[in-house]
């Protein structure tokens, strides 16, 4: 697949990274409207998490068929249909009702999220490789297209956590997503009128088995992205927003809303960070001097380095309470979002650049089923180790899910290895 023109690719670029940018704003905002919104109706910690269940499982499914569906449809059509979709799972949830059942309202909501999941996963794949089809074929151009993508859309959705949990204090919960849904709903018919040329068309010859990846590189990466994201969302989905509101409100109407900004306000903090360092993640690692298998022994040493900070910090958790206990939390968590956002980044560059580009979309969407698959498993442990040992058993099993990510890097530096081998074998 030649790459397109230097001028169409780069408005390309542009006119994707606009509608994925907006995307995640709507993504974050909804996140956290939902996760407050239902706590101060008293749904327990595992009863919020149930609440994105749903969305992280789409996810999966998403993701494995999501390539498929780029190769035969193109790639601006999974951008459109994810950016629709997600204006209607707004809409959906604006038809809650607060007479509902505990048991309706949780299933009403997790279908709504799953549509959502659907939505994300689209616009996710889409853009992601776009961008693999787009960049430049110097050295090093991959890695700043892509951090520059990753990194941006992680800074915008800190923003949407900010914005949810502001319009939640400010508007409400309906009112606000009705807002959101008419913002993505201008941006959808602008981006539709505006999109240049760039991106493939689809080959309606390309079949479904061949989404399951066959190459063990992509395959040991995908398995340590997996645990990875399980390693953030075990604490940052469910357990540290609950444990910052408990420690925050004392259950008036005036501390809840300032309870609201404070932990929206962290929460969109640590994204806004973390994708800062990710578009920086080129210039700390110098990527321009790096190799692939660099990129990889490199990936691996971050992950170690992560293991290591929930590990440490559920030690100390154990034995601190209190204000001191919260301002370590909030040091050490930033640190944790710096080394996360080095190890993704690299993650993110890996799996492009193992990928073919006449099967991007395949690999991407298989990588990111996994990514997806370690999001859900990390958020419904987010709610059970919290429920059941607060904050100490979800940091310790966060530590537990980075080690097994570390071991699979360990794998994947070990097959790449061999494979460098093999190469310089057969060029001798």
């Amino acid at each position: 697949m030649e790459p397109p023109a230097r001028h169409g690719a780069v408005a390309a670029y542009i006119a994707v990274t606009a509608a994925y940018w907006t995307f995640m704003l709507t993504d974050g905002a909804l996140r956290m409207l939902i996760l407050l919104h239902f706590h101060t109706l008293g749904f327990s910690p595992v009863q919020l998490a149930y609440l994105f269940l749903l969305y992280e499982f789409m996810g999966i499914v998403t993701n494995l068929s999501a390539g498929w569906v780029a190769a035969r449809f193109g790639l601006t059509s999974t951008l459109y249909v994810g950016l629709g979709l997600q204006i209607v799972a707004l809409a959906a949830l604006m038809q809650l009702d607060p007479a509902w059942t505990t048991a309706l309202s949780v299933a009403f909501v997790m279908a709504a999220q799953g549509l959502s999941g659907i939505a994300k996963d689209l616009s996710k794949m889409s853009a992601k490789s776009a961008v693999r089809i787009l960049a430049p074929q110097e050295q090093g151009a991959l890695f700043r297209w892509t951090a520059t993508l990753t990194g941006s859309k992680n800074a915008v959705k800190g923003l949407g956590f900010l914005l949810g949990a502001a319009l939640l204090a400010l508007a409400g919960f309906e009112a606000a997503l009705f807002g959101m849904a008419m913002v993505l709903a201008v941006i959808l018919a602008a981006v539709m009128a505006c999109m240049p040329a760039g991106l493939p068309g689809g080959d309606r010859k390309a079949a479904f088995r061949e989404v399951f990846s066959r190459s063990p590189l992509v395959n040991r990466l995908s398995a340590a992205r997996l645990f990875l994201f399980g390693a953030r969302d075990v604490w940052f989905v469910v357990a540290l927003p609950v444990y910052f509101y408990t420690v925050l409100s004392d259950g008036t109407p005036e501390s809840d809303r300032a309870a609201f900004f404070l932990v929206g306000g962290f929460m969109a903090l640590w994204i806004i960070g973390y994708g800062a360092v990710q578009v920086l993640a080129p210039k700390l690692l110098n990527a321009r001097e790096k190799s692939v298998g660099d990129a990889i022994r490199l990936a691996r040493f971050w992950v170690g380095v992560l293991t290591l900070i929930p590990a440490l910090l559920a030690v100390a958790a154990a034995a601190m309470e209190g204000t001191a206990l919260t301002a370590l939390l909030v040091a050490v968590l930033l640190a944790f979002g710096v080394v996360f956002a080095l190890s993704s980044s690299l993650h993110s560059y890996l799996i492009l650049a193992l990928s073919r580009a006449e099967r991007v979309t395949m690999d991407v969407g298989f990588y990111y089923m996994s990514n997806a698959a370690g999001r859900l498993v990390g958020t419904l442990l987010s709610g059970l180790s919290f429920q059941a040992g607060g904050l100490v058993a979800s940091l310790a099993v966060a530590a537990g899910m980075a080690a097994t990510s570390w071991l699979f890097a360990g794998t994947l530096a070990r097959r790449a290895g061999i494979e460098g081998e093999q190469k310089n074998e057969a060029d001798a």
